[in-house]
């Protein structure tokens, strides 16, 4: 892994294709940011991924210089409150139920199910 510390927007997609079809819905187009309008860390990501299939990701997780970014961006944060407001949109699926969703999603791979969402 490289920057466990950097901090992103994380989203799950379905929430931002709805938010998609509310614009094209629109009477007239416009720009929208699409966010969460939140910022978790790589690290709490490893966190919560690893926990939801019963481990500690310290015991699994190395840290490459390689995989360090030389001109890394430390936060990524969108303010989507012109589409809240004017698209009445809103995230439905939260930080963590995110994580525990791409985890259960490889999983279900690994075991040859086919995987929805």
């Amino acid at each position: 892994m490289g920057n466990l510390d950097a901090k992103r927007d994380w989203g799950f997609s379905g929430d931002y294709v709805e938010a998609m079809w509310r614009m094209l819905q629109a009477d007239k187009p416009d720009d929208y940011v699409v966010a969460t309008g939140e910022t978790h860390s790589v690290r709490e990501f490893l966190e919560i991924a690893f926990a939801h299939v019963g481990l500690d990701y310290r015991d699994y997780t190395v840290v490459d210089p390689a995989f360090i970014r030389p001109a890394e961006v430390e936060l990524l944060l969108g303010d989507s409150t012109k589409a809240r407001t004017q698209l009445g949109w809103a995230p439905k699926v939260d930080f963590p139920g995110l994580v525990k969703m791409m985890v259960d999603a490889d999983t279900a791979r690994l075991r040859g199910e086919v995987v929805t969402a």
